[in-house]
């Protein structure tokens, strides 16, 4: 069985979980304490040399890392990403902006605030994150308010990729209801048959 190593609240984890159950794929859960360590450890590092998470085993051995790579490999012959061609390239497109200019700002703000409690020590780094995401929401709007899905090819793992910390953005001190386009897909996206929350 595909075995899945990762930390239950992350949202790049949580991508990997949702795209294994959108594709009908069941696997096995290994909760992995990142915030403890538990990636930098040598027993984890021998296994899995990128010392991060999520990590997904197949049943034949082969390691497949980086979320956004686990997406598209999983999403692979379904509706969530179309087939070679531009209508794909633009759904990479979001892929890889996500992981420069939106997860660094929105995720790293909400795992300060509420998971390592040291928000009062970490208030320089917050307000960098709180511009950055701004930012990464006012693009999202953007397309948002104007279209219902990242791309034209109706809602595709992009759409998955950015949902993972987008959906939980409060938690890192980002009120959505300053971006009322970005809150409709949110919604639009929870409502898909099959969509599993982080919360």
């Amino acid at each position: 069985m595909t075995i899945l190593h990762g930390m239950a609240p992350s949202g790049n984890c949580w991508k990997a979980a949702q795209i294994l159950r959108l594709a009908g794929r069941p696997f096995h859960w290994v909760e992995v304490d990142t915030n403890g360590g538990e990636t930098r450890s040598p027993a984890f590092l021998a296994r899995f040399p990128m010392g991060k998470v999520p990590v997904v085993e197949l049943d034949d051995g082969t390691v497949i890392a980086e979320s956004n790579a686990i997406l598209a490999h999983f999403a692979e012959g379904t509706p969530w990403l179309p087939p070679a061609g531009l209508a794909r390239t633009r759904v990479l497109e979001w892929l890889f902006w996500e992981q420069y200019s939106h997860e660094p700002f929105i995720a790293v703000a909400r795992n300060i605030r509420a998971f390592l409690g040291t928000a009062e020590a970490e208030a320089e780094r917050l307000e960098r994150c709180r511009l950055g995401g701004e930012r990464a929401l006012d693009i999202m709007e953007g397309r948002l308010s104007r279209h219902d899905w990242l791309t034209d090819a109706g809602p595709t793992i992009a759409d998955l990729a950015l949902f993972a910390y987008t959906h939980v953005a409060d938690e890192g001190g980002f009120d959505l209801a300053r971006w009322p386009g970005v809150s409709a897909w949110v919604a639009r996206l929870r409502a898909l048959p099959g969509i599993v929350p982080l919360r």
